[in-house]
C-alpha cells in the first residue's frame, strides 16, 4: 500500500486528495476544498492577482500540514485553466516548490480531460460504452469520449468563473444570458467538429457546478456526496434548475441548502453550460461523478 496526496489547483478552487492506493483500488484518507478564485481577473487581465495568489498559498499551507500529519510519501500538485493562461505563472509555481517541495505540473487542456475522463469513470456502473465525460472548471470544461480509456478529448475555454466574468457579473438579464449563451454554443460548435460527441450512448458530468445542479434536483437539505454520485439527473431537470439559478437573486441562491458560498456567484453559469451541453448532443440525463481530476491525479502516483 502506498499513501498519495494529489494537489488540483483550478481557475476557482484548491483541493486535496490523500489516499492509499493497493493495486487498483484508492481509498480516501481526506478530502478537502477551499473556493480561492485564483483565477479572479485572468479572462482580462491574463495575469494572476496577488491577492488571489495569497488566498491560494495559505490554502495550500494548510493541506502542507495534512500532508506531512498523514504521512503521504508521493504528493503531486496540478494546475489547469487559470495558471495556463497566465503570464506571470512562474509566482505560482515558485510558491508551490516552497510549500510542498515539489514541481508543480501546469498541464494542457489534453491532459486535463485525460485526468478528469480515469478519475470520473472509477468506480461508477450502470451505463452502456462509449461514455462522454464532461469536467466544468472555473475557466475551461473538458470534454473526453472514451470505453476503456481515453479515445477524443478536447478543452475548451467555457467555465464558471470565465462567463461570470465576461457577460453575468452584473446580474442574468436577458442580454447578458444570451451572450453568454452564444459563448457557450460557439466553444461546443468546436467541441462537435473534434469530438464524436454522437458515439457516446451515456454522459458523466462532474466538479462543483454539477454536483451542486444534482443536489438542488435531488432537495437535499445539505451536501451530501454519497447522494449525488452516481445519481441521474434528467435533461428536463437541468433546464429547470438552470434557469430557476439564473432568476435568483445572490441572497436566494446562497440560502440554497446545498450551495457552496463560493459558488453563489458563479453557479448560474456553470449550471448553463451543463443545460446548453445536454441539450445541444441530446442526452437524455446527466450521470453524476464525485470522482474527478483528483482521482486521476493520484492514480498518476500508482508506483
Amino acid at each position: 500500500m502506498t499513501r498519495v496526496a494529489a494537489v488540483d489547483c483550478g481557475t476557482n478552487s484548491v483541493r486535496l486528495l490523500i489516499a492509499d492506493i493497493s493495486g487498483d483500488e484508492l481509498s480516501d484518507v481526506e478530502r478537502r476544498m477551499r473556493i480561492v478564485r485564483l483565477g479572479a481577473g485572468v479572462d482580462r487581465t491574463g495575469r494572476l492577482a496577488p491577492e488571489a495568489l495569497d488566498r491560494t498559498f495559505t490554502a495550500m499551507r494548510e493541506y502542507a500540514g495534512l500532508i506531512k500529519e498523514h504521512g503521504a510519501s508521493r504528493v503531486r500538485v496540478v494546475a489547469t485553466s487559470a495558471t495556463r493562461d497566465a503570464a506571470n505563472r512562474g509566482d505560482f509555481t515558485d510558491g508551490v516548490r516552497e510549500i510542498f517541495g515539489v514541481e508543480p505540473e501546469v498541464i494542457t487542456g489534453s491532459e486535463e480531460a485525460h485526468l478528469s475522463f480515469t478519475g470520473a469513470t472509477m468506480g461508477l456502473t450502470g451505463f452502456e460504452l462509449p461514455v462522454l465525460v464532461v469536467d466544468i472548471g472555473g475557466g475551461s470544461t473538458e470534454f473526453v469520449i472514451g470505453s476503456a480509456g481515453v479515445d477524443s478529448a478536447i478543452s475548451v475555454d467555457i467555465g464558471c468563473v470565465r462567463l461570470t466574468e465576461r457577460h453575468l457579473s452584473s446580474g442574468a438579464t436577458p442580454e447578458a444570458v444570451a451572450a453568454a449563451v452564444a459563448d457557450i454554443d460557439a466553444a461546443l460548435d468546436r467541441v462537435a467538429a473534434a469530438v464524436p460527441v454522437a458515439r457516446a450512448r451515456a454522459l458523466i458530468g462532474l466538479a462543483g457546478s454539477v454536483t451542486t445542479v444534482a443536489g438542488i434536483s435531488l432537495g437535499l437539505t445539505g451536501y451530501d456526496p454519497r447522494r449525488t454520485h452516481g445519481a441521474r439527473i434528467p435533461a428536463a431537470r437541468v433546464r429547470e434548475v438552470s434557469e430557476r439559478l439564473l432568476a435568483m437573486t445572490h441572497d436566494e441562491r446562497a440560502a440554497i441548502p446545498v450551495m457552496h458560498p463560493g459558488r453563489v456567484d458563479v453557479i448560474g453559469a456553470g449550471a448553463l453550460i451543463l443545460d446548453r451541453l445536454v441539450g445541444r448532443f441530446g442526452f437524455a440525463e446527466v450521470i453524476v461523478s464525485e470522482h474527478d481530476i483528483l482521482d486521476g491525479i493520484a492514480r498518476g502516483l500508482t508506483p
